[in-house]
């Protein structure tokens, strides 16, 4: 048998090697040596090292939320047409009285609508709350709340942590009197008497619907009559006269004149200066203990009266004459106030007037 010839590796010499596979050989080495008494090589520490990056890795992509892309084909123009004509139109900013910017409704929106039940719950009234701003946020109509608590009188002094009743439809809360029918009090609040049998709450027998003294029924889409100020804020034959004012504070004006707050408040923060919105006399300026707090009241000469309520600080006396535009006091959140604004209200003929009527 004829022996294979064998043939010899191809080498070079180590003068003849190049510096990149000297590199090479030198890297080689490094990572193949091992330290004193046998421990782990340079190679399996740089694998681990690479192991725990790519760990951390997949757990930092798992974490990214990435947008999800739905694609699809509408082959008939016309559909492609409508279903364009169906997508939400997006906000729009309208101008409303007074000069202020309302947005629209949104006919997709995130913020989830009050649950409805049939009974009766309560809420708490928070910092910068107002309660039109409060019916807003419950979907409730502003003399609901009202009637609900009593507030007729003075519905916008409201307190921090104070209680309000809260129906669960708009209407009025009843408490039953000796002699009440089902329908007197259905004529009492200008409501139908088998709206009220039917409201689940009420829990009355349709066959015999007897109302039990000192019980409470709520009477759906009841109204009370005005009171005395609001029939004199309303049906006032005093002529309206031009008073030359200025606005009495910077802010935000939050709550506006309505049926039951006769004044308008504006917001700022605690030290806000508060000018005489006219000329005058200072006829109070100290404590009131019916809700406005610090407040000042100003005799303008002309039949008009300003109201300045809610101060931190007053900086005029009772008697003292002022200045159109003269620093009176500092904005403040005292009294039955949920946060810092003026309560600003003018009064002419002894009847509360809306003040857009005479503010530039």
């Amino acid at each position: 048998m004829r022996e294979e010839e064998s043939i010899a590796p191809f080498t070079l010499p180590p003068e003849d090697w190049g510096p990149g596979y000297r590199l090479w050989q030198g890297a080689i080495a490094l990572l193949s040596q091992r330290g004193p008494d046998g421990t782990t090589s340079l190679v399996r520490v740089a694998s681990h090292l690479l192991i725990l990056v790519v760990v951390v890795l997949v757990i930092a992509i798992s974490r990214l939320e990435l947008p999800s892309w739905e694609i699809g084909v509408v082959d008939n123009p016309a559909q492609e047409a409508q279903i364009t004509q169906e997508l939400p139109v997006p906000a729009q900013t309208e101008i409303r009285a007074f000069g202020t910017l309302v947005r629209s409704a949104v006919p997709v929106t995130l913020a989830a609508e009050r649950p409805r039940t049939s009974s009766i719950t309560t809420y708490t009234v928070q910092a910068g709350d107002t309660l039109w701003g409060i019916a807003v946020k419950l979907n409730l109509a502003a003399e609901t709340l009202i009637w609900a608590n009593g507030m007729e009188d003075n519905p916008d002094l409201l307190r921090l942590g104070q209680d309000l009743t809260v129906l669960p439809v708009n209407g009025v809360l009843h408490t039953v009197m000796k002699g009440d029918t089902l329908e007197s009090v259905a004529k009492k609040y200008k409501a139908k008497p088998e709206d009220i049998v039917s409201f689940e709450n009420n829990r009355l027998d349709a066959k015999n619907p007897a109302l039990a003294v000192g019980t409470k029924v709520i009477v759906p889409g009841g109204t009370k009559p005005p009171t005395a100020s609001q029939l004199a804020s309303t049906n006032s034959q005093a002529p309206i006269v031009r008073g030359h004012f200025v606005w009495p504070t910077s802010g935000s004006v939050t709550q506006f004149f309505w049926a039951y707050h006769h004044a308008i408040d504006i917001a700022a923060w605690i030290g806000n200066p508060v000018k005489a919105a006219d000329g005058g006399t200072v006829i109070a300026a100290g404590w009131n203990n019916t809700g406005y707090g610090n407040m000042i009241l100003i005799d303008h000469g002309n039949g008009f009266v300003t109201r300045y309520g809610h101060l931190s600080k007053i900086s005029v006396r009772a008697r003292s004459v002022v200045k159109q535009g003269q620093l009176i006091g500092l904005m403040g959140s005292t009294g039955n106030s949920t946060g810092p604004h003026l309560h600003f209200e003018v009064i002419y003929g002894g009847v509360s007037r809306n003040p857009f009527t005479y503010l530039p």
